[in-house]
């Protein structure tokens, strides 16, 4: 009886731990979304599929309500989307995504964890070579889905290619074709799992399993951080 509770306290601690990092993340980007293309889901697509991810995440509705009436005030002004790039263990390049309030604050906690974990960072743009922007979206592959038809119905979206690994498909497009090309999906009547732009490396590298374990342990630290939205790597 001992033991089963306090598994399920610290499973729960865990979860809450979880929700307490990811939720701030989560409002930070649905503000920014209400700032960059109005509050209105319907015709700010990032804004809807953000709203969508919230929900998925057990994000309460008084904290997505509270983030799209953010937009609005003096914090959302001192919300700044600020990038960081650095070598990590092993030469791995990382490629780190912020939306910070306090930059000095930002760049301490990437730079320390950085230095802690046998790396460095990087000047702005040292890294912009190295991956290409798209934007991925990903859903659920069903008995009744004619992936040909929905490969068709695509194309004229934006689409590059379009995969399917393990029941889950995963479709590529430029980055700034984000709007029209999760719309696509709407009209199809596919339902998105995730949406989202991301830095895809175009000479992805291979690293050994016990230099994963230095990588991932980085990436793990970086992705802890409040200010962190993203983390890309060149891992193949």
């Amino acid at each position: 009886m001992g033991r089963a509770f306090e598994y399920r306290r610290k499973s729960k601690e865990a979860r809450w731990d979880k929700m307490s990092k990811i939720f701030p993340k989560i409002g930070k980007a649905i503000t920014m979304a209400v700032r960059e293309s109005g509050p209105d889901p319907d015709s700010n697509p990032k804004l809807r599929l953000l709203i969508q991810n919230a929900k998925a995440a057990n994000m309460p509705k008084d904290n997505v309500e509270s983030a799209i009436k953010r937009a609005d005030g003096k914090d959302s002004a001192e919300i700044t989307e600020i990038n960081y790039e650095g070598k990590g263990p092993h030469g791995v390049m990382v490629f780190v995504e912020c939306a910070t309030d306090n930059t000095n604050r930002s760049v301490a906690n990437i730079k320390t964890i950085f230095n802690k974990s046998g790396g460095q960072m990087l000047p702005s743009g040292a890294l912009d070579f190295l991956f290409d922007r798209k934007t991925v979206v990903e859903f659920e592959v069903t008995d009744e889905m004619e992936m040909d038809e929905i490969e068709l119905g695509l194309i004229d979206a934006g689409l590059e290619e379009l995969e399917v690994v393990d029941g889950v498909a995963y479709a590529y497009a430029d980055f700034t074709d984000f709007g029209q090309f999760t719309s696509a999906f709407e009209a199809l009547g596919i339902e998105i799992k995730k949406a989202s732009p991301q830095r895809i490396p175009n000479n992805p590298q291979d690293f050994s399993e016990e230099e994963m374990t230095e990588i991932e342990a980085l990436i793990d630290k970086l992705e802890d951080d409040e200010d962190v939205q993203a983390v890309f790597t060149n891992v193949n």
